[in-house]
């Protein structure tokens, strides 16, 4: 009985690393176009300098760099069994605004492996990892 408990914790774990993982598959509305940013977001610009990058990129590795990769190519160790894949990361910081950014890792994006994580990061992690976001080349 206990290692079925185990097993299951173990699964319910890999299930929740999974989905945690973010995709790009909301990332355009249309082809070569942004979606249009929530009225609750439109506008936010990111408070901090560029030095929050540092602790951006810590954040990053934890949260981010499972499905994302350590640079932002969409090719983390998760990204194999996403589909759709998730974003390159590199490509969205060059061409997004930080209020986009700041909606996406927040909201979440459906029908992807996107979730939410403003229960999760704090308002000024989220700016953090936007920072290192743009450091991304």
């Amino acid at each position: 009985m206990k290692k079925h408990l185990v097993f299951f914790a173990l699964l319910l774990i890999f299930t929740l690393v999974l989905s945690a993982c973010s995709s790009g598959g909301g990332k355009v509305a249309e082809e070569g176009e942004m979606e249009e940013v929530p009225a609750q977001y439109a506008g936010k610009t990111n408070p901090l300098g560029p030095d929050a990058a540092a602790q951006g990129q810590e954040v990053y590795t934890t949260y981010c760099a499972s499905c994302h990769g350590d640079t932002g190519l969409g090719d983390g160790p998760a990204a194999a069994s996403l589909d759709p894949a998730p974003a390159n990361l590199q490509e969205l910081a060059a061409t997004a605004d930080d209020d986009f950014l700041f909606w996406r890792i927040s909201e979440g994006v459906s029908g992807t492996a996107m979730v939410p994580w403003k229960g999760t990061l704090s308002e000024e992690q989220i700016w953090q990892v936007i920072s290192f976001l743009h450091t991304l080349k």
